[in-house]
């Protein structure tokens, strides 16, 4: 029985990590044809009206949420929803379907950035051991993103700038990681959830009045607005609840084992959608990039 439940729970997290592959190289990026900023915003938006009729006693704790809690809980949607989901939408737009897998496996280095923050926030210690397998993230890095090739800003401007956005979004979701080790274990995860999604939507409705960007709704199509709810139903909100679901059962080192699926996915559905396909010298420097960032995340769950 016990054993059982660990297949199931590892099995979660699998279909989770592979459909959160399915996004980021299929569906979010059919949505270039909106603002960055407007498709975070709906990205947010449905799941959580959709929440509405389930989740609608979650209200209660408006009031019983103190107010630190409450910054923090703001921190966690400004910056692992409202920063970290732009930044990773502007690279996927920015390669335009091509090496999308490339972006996907620049934003997995987030435990490297949470690692750091973790030393810096929390008084956490950094080990030789960490420093050494973050380099050679790094390393791997820049070879999965150029290559042998040095880098060319008037010919690859895009892929330089989409690398970038995706480390931004590797360093705004590890500082969210961090940040949610303060509320995690306070609250129950549907409640965390609930508002996460509640208030990124709100900052990113703040972001698009500052800016002018409110208006696209009329430019939404009946593409886009398939597009908007499965990945409401599938690799938004439901991916999240099946990760937790899965997590529960089993231990964390076992979950960042079956996480390796999101980018073996992303690979695989970057070749399948788009016909794009990793040089030797990418896909090298991306089992090299895994292999550390697996390396770096079991000995922070130990």
């Amino acid at each position: 029985m016990v054993e059982r439940v660990k297949i199931i729970g590892a099995g979660a997290i699998c279909l989770a990590a592979i459909l959160w592959g399915l996004d980021g190289v299929v569906l979010t990026p059919r949505l270039y044809n909106l603002d960055v900023g407007f498709v975070v915003f709906m990205l947010h938006l449905i799941p959580f009206v959709l929440m509405q009729p389930v989740l609608f006693r979650e209200y209660r704790h408006l009031k019983t949420i103190p107010a630190g809690d409450w910054l923090t809980l703001t921190l966690i949607a400004l910056l692992g929803g409202a920063l970290g989901t732009l930044a990773i939408v502007k690279a996927l737009f920015l390669v335009n379907f091509k090496h999308l897998s490339v972006v996907i496996l620049l934003q997995k280095t987030q435990p490297v950035f949470a690692i750091l923050l973790a030393a810096i926030l929390l008084k956490e210690k950094i080990r030789p051991r960490f420093l050494a397998w973050a380099a050679v993230a790094l390393v791997a890095g820049y070879f999965l993103t150029f290559g042998l090739h040095l880098p060319n800003l008037e010919t690859g401007a895009n892929t330089f700038q989409a690398a970038i956005w995706a480390l931004v979004a590797a360093a705004s979701f590890g500082s969210s990681t961090v940040l949610g080790k303060k509320v995690v274990n306070q609250y129950p995860f549907v409640t965390v959830t609930f508002f996460r999604f509640g208030l990124t939507a709100t900052l990113m409705l703040i972001f698009l009045m500052l800016t002018g960007n409110l208006n696209h709704f009329s430019a939404i199509t009946p593409a886009n607005i398939l597009i908007f709810f499965i990945i409401a139903f599938t690799t938004g909100s439901g991916a999240i609840f099946l990760y937790y679901f899965g997590l529960k059962r089993i231990r964390a080192t076992v979950a960042t084992i079956c996480e390796l699926c999101f980018p073996a996915s992303a690979i695989i559905f970057d070749y399948i959608f788009n016909d794009s396909i990793l040089s030797p010298v990418q896909l090298t420097a991306a089992a090299v990039l895994v292999c550390a960032i697996v390396r770096i995340s079991l000995q922070r769950n130990r």
